[in-house]
């Protein structure tokens, strides 16, 4: 990074983006103006860096930046054919690049580049969004702000708005900045700290405004109070199966849970359906939360049956009242209608359901969702919340360049949107599992006795927007049923459970105590159906389908020595695949199993003294172990954790859609467990 301009640009937008007070997640942008010496003519050209399209101010990094020339990109201003079509001027930006360019500019690029000043900030604040959003909102800026900071009247993201503002500005030369109406902000300065600074004077004068000048109890009376925690959890691991299968109507989404103050006070006003009707305001928002979200109308403690017979209802009447709003404003130009079903859920006394294509977009929109309830607690709170009108969200929503936007986002992985519960996921070939499911776009729960190793293997996978632990004993029926329920909690609900915990005991059968039977059995037998119960009752409850693989072995058909207590457990299991295949199928629900052997390098079995057991079974040294097995094999190859896991992702993958009951073997060729 030779440019200190690019140092300082970066510091300040990583400083702002990381304040939550200041924007919201991949919200507004930052830019600054510097020279650099033209490879070309080998004299100073002035440039603009500025936020690339779809970036993050708190990661940003220079990657991330646009960089264009200066002048050529205000020479625009003489080009613009109108406001009528200023979409046009987004495809002008790539003939204003400085070399490569870097990211691709944003649609707010002119606000930067034609708003005379070195340094230029764009926010979308809470307390700034509620003065945005509010009815006198014109009238509340020359109050809070006089004319430091000016009125701009809402207009839609574009090379307009840049125009408005440079305008604003040459004719304001005091002013620091602008309310954008039903927006949020905008800060300019000479210098970088100067901006910052006055990007923070707005804020924090804001705020203190609407802290100094509240009414009390905007949203109404509190007509609902939360559950106590423990019912809460309860009671959303419940719901979140059913809405998420309503909600993935259209294409499968995963879910995110908030319970937060903020939104459990929200949820339970006397005015939060009359407020929650009105939507939000911000385009961040509402392009990730949808134009309005469900509300669920039934007590908390309703029976489920009527709950879900009522969240049917609300599902249906919600997608008929979304595709009438498509209808009432779509013309020839507009794109497809992307999805009917609602983005965000919120349940008095439980809390906000949101969802998306990933893990991270369901967060990221409850997020937003509740910044949208900071803005309107700020505006009703001083005036009347009062955001930009319908017509105006659709226009946002299904606008071309947003649609080019989605167009341009990369093709999803094989498992994208698939929760996965791995079982023994701490180490070995649960390990494996959970790492190439992952990597192949599912979210994965690592379950484990071990909480610290399923910890681990999670940290390996990234952020709790890939994996999650839990420790679980499976065999608890209460450890179990709490480790389904965390599964649903942390992503909405369940589409995969791979039932691999397992351990072992080699002894003949005279020296083969009832312990050692007991516990092989409860482990992996009990285990094993205990998991599988859990699983079944999300889901079909989703109404999704699924996935239920079962870790067997060769050993559930082939007839080893000094092996009893093992491979009965694992017939058990294999013949459980059989038996849940067929009642679970006409739920749409897969059931298969993998029949492994010989797997000694990084499994957690053999480590556990399985592997010195058997080898002296064999009479081979331990270390020789898998040797022994391959030469044993047809194909002469050592069996590994990550073929176990192919074998996973080969059955739950989506192109075997008409396959269960099956056994796969994974042994390199052991004719002896052919089956037949």
């Amino acid at each position: 990074m030779a440019n200190p301009v690019v140092s300082e640009l970066l510091g300040r937008s990583n400083r702002l983006g990381a304040n939550p007070r200041t924007t919201n997640y991949a919200g507004g942008n930052t830019s600054a103006k510097g020279t650099e010496t033209d490879p070309v003519t080998q004299e100073p050209a002035e440039l603009l860096w500025v936020k690339g399209s779809g970036g993050d101010l708190g990661t940003l990094t220079e990657p991330g930046l646009a960089v264009l020339r200066l002048d050529r990109l205000r020479a625009l201003a003489g080009a613009y054919p109108g406001v009528e079509r200023e979409d046009e001027m987004v495809a002008a930006f790539d003939y204003c690049l400085h070399g490569r360019g870097g990211a691709a500019p944003s649609i707010d690029t002119a606000m930067h580049g034609l708003v005379d000043a070195s340094h230029v900030d764009h926010l979308h604040p809470d307390a700034g969004i509620a003065i945005a959003t509010a009815a006198d909102g014109p009238a509340l800026t020359k109050e809070i702000f006089g004319d430091r900071v000016l009125w701009v009247p809402w207009r839609r993201p574009g090379f307009q708005l840049g125009l408005d503002l440079a305008a604003v500005q040459r004719a304001n030369p005091q002013a620091i900045g602008v309310i954008l109406g039903g927006h949020g902000i905008t800060a300019w300065g000479a210098t970088s700290e100067e901006c910052e600074a006055r990007s923070h004077e707005i804020i924090n004068t804001a705020a203190a405004y609407l802290t100094g000048h509240a009414r009390p109890e905007p949203f109404g009376e509190l007509i609902q109070e939360p559950l106590p925690e423990p019912v809460r959890r309860e009671r959303a691991a419940e719901l979140l199966p059913i809405v998420r299968g309503l909600v993935s109507a259209d294409r499968t989404q995963v879910g995110h849970y908030t319970a937060t103050d903020v939104v459990l006070d929200f949820v339970g006003r006397e005015r939060m359906p009359e407020l929650a009707a009105l939507g939000t305001s911000c385009p961040d928002h509402f392009v990730r939360t949808k134009i309005r979200p469900l509300v669920l109308d039934t007590a908390p403690d309703a029976a489920l049956e009527l709950v879900e017979a009522r969240l049917k209802e609300l599902h249906a009447a919600y997608r008929e009242d979304y595709r009438a709003y498509y209808r009432r404003h779509a013309d020839a130009e507009s794109p497809a209608m992307r999805g009917a079903d609602p983005a965000i859920v919120l349940v008095p006394g439980v809390g906000m359901f949101s969802f998306g294509a990933t893990k991270q977009t369901a967060r990221v929109a409850g997020e937003f969702y509740v910044n949208a309830i900071n803005v309107m607690h700020g505006a009703e709170s001083v005036s009347t919340y009062a955001p930009i009108d319908e017509a105006e969200k659709f226009r946002i929503e299904y606008w071309a360049l947003e649609e080019a936007k989605l167009q341009r986002l990369p093709r999803p992985k094989p498992l994208a949107t698939r929760i996965a519960l791995v079982t023994g996921g701490g180490s070995g070939i649960g390990r494996a599992i959970a790492l190439r499911l992952a990597a192949e776009g599912a979210c994965v729960v690592v379950a484990d006795r071990n909480a610290a190793a399923a910890r681990k293997v999670a940290a390996e996978m990234g952020g709790t927007d890939t994996a999650v632990a839990v420790e679980a004993d499976v065999t608890s029926e209460a450890a179990v049923a709490a480790a389904v329920r965390e599964a649903v909690l942390a992503f909405g609900g369940l589409d995969l459970v791979v039932n691999n915990a397992g351990l072992s005991v080699s002894k003949p059968l005279l020296e083969t105590t009832e312990v050692d039977w007991d516990l092989q059995h409860d482990v992996m037998a009990k285990g094993s159906f205990l998991v599988s119960k859990a699983a079944a009752k999300v889901l079909i409850a989703q109404g999704l389908g699924g996935d239920i693989v079962y870790i067997s072995s060769k050993n559930s058909l082939f007839a080893g020595p000094n092996n009893v207590a093992y491979g009965a457990a694992k017939a058990d299991q294999a013949h459980q695949v059989r038996l849940l295949a067929a009642e679970l199928g006409p739920h749409g629900i897969k059931v298969n199993g993998i029949n492994p052997d010989g797997v000694v390098r990084g499994s957690g079995i053999f480590a556990g003294g399985w592997g010195a057991q058997r080898a002296a079974v064999y009479g081979v040294p331990e270390e020789k172990l898998g040797e022994y097995y391959a030469q044993r094999t047809l194909l002469k190859r050592e069996v590994l954790p990550e073929h176990v896991a192919n074998a996973v992702f080969v059955l739950a993958g989506g192109d075997l859609t008409h396959t269960t009951g099956l056994h796969i073997p994974v042994d390199a060729g052991v004719a002896a467990a052919f089956l037949r």
